[in-house]
């Protein structure tokens, strides 16, 4: 049991009117940011079904191979609209403009057929102060016939100043990463051609004019695209139920090439193989091993 309202909608939203929410939340004038609490409702969609020419247009561009099987990351973008409202709508603290996706874990209990259908549930929890601001976790939840199947946590950090009036730094050990096992060229379309399968149109990553806005010289990749690309990668080795999580480390530019590693007790990281810098770092677990 939970003290939020429940929202049911007949359908998923359209990410259009999310998105002019966004941007006018990120107006001086816009207002209705701010606060400490998180509002205490989540959105349910009921009856979700899986577009198989979208799945595979989904699969090409993350290096899936095609089958009927929903790949793990599939539901995260499934959903995205229902997070999206929920991080657009009246009460949400943190605008989303400027929002940083620093980490997300999903856990797969069982393997989804793309003929089932899916009913979905978002909310937001753990609103928490960071050293470079404030973080919050929008969770996305999966289930068939009321048994669970899939569930996500993305965690959003929001650059804020800190105590001492300064937005603070990261100040993590930057590890010598090990050899590649393969070496990928991440193309210029690789941001819009995820935005396109994803319905997240964020410019930083579809525009080199909405890069620099946000300090990037240029566009970056999706992180969710970065994960599917390791768990693609990583398709040979998946159990039928596993949790996978990563932390987002620094963007890929676009374009670039990226060095990807994999250790058999299922850690895995994407790094720049000229500067040993990593993008991403991340582990699979067996769900039977727990």
């Amino acid at each position: 049991m939970t003290d939020r309202t429940r929202i049911e909608l007949d359908r998923l939203p359209t990410a259009g009117p999310s998105y002019r929410r966004a941007l006018l939340g990120a107006l001086p004038l816009g207002g209705r940011r701010g606060g400490d609490t998180l509002p205490a409702v989540e959105f349910a969609v009921a009856g979700v079904t899986v577009d198989r020419t979208h799945l595979a247009e989904y699969d090409r561009v993350c290096g899936f191979r095609l089958t009927d099987e929903v790949p793990g990351t599939y539901p995260h973008v499934l959903g995205f609209p229902l997070a999206l409202r929920l991080m657009t709508g009246a009460g949400f603290p943190l605008p989303l403009i400027g929002l940083v996706h620093v980490a997300n874990r999903i856990t797969v209990h069982r393997r989804i057929d793309a003929g089932e259908t899916l009913d979905l549930v978002a909310y937001a929890e753990g609103l928490r102060p960071h050293e470079r601001g404030r973080q919050v976790d929008v969770v996305l939840l999966a289930s068939v016939a009321g048994v669970p199947v899939w569930h996500g946590v993305s965690t959003y950090l929001r650059r804020e100043p800190t105590p001492d009036g300064r937005a603070g730094r990261d100040h993590r050990d930057r590890p010598t990463p090990p050899p590649a096992s393969a070496h990928w060229r991440v193309t210029p379309q690789t941001g819009t051609e995820y935005a396109r399968v994803s319905g997240d149109h964020n410019p930083i990553h579809t525009s080199r004019l909405g890069a620099r806005l946000f300090g990037f010289p240029r566009p970056i990749a999706h992180g969710m695209w970065s994960k599917a690309r390791c768990l693609a990668a990583l398709a040979g080795r998946l159990p039928a139920a596993y949790t996978v999580a990563v932390e987002f480390k620094a963007p890929v530019r676009l374009p670039s090439t990226v060095g990807f590693h994999s250790t058999p007790d299922g850690a895995f990281a994407l790094h720049d193989p000229r500067t040993g810098r990593p993008h991403l770092t991340g582990t699979l677990t067996s769900l039977a091993q727990r």
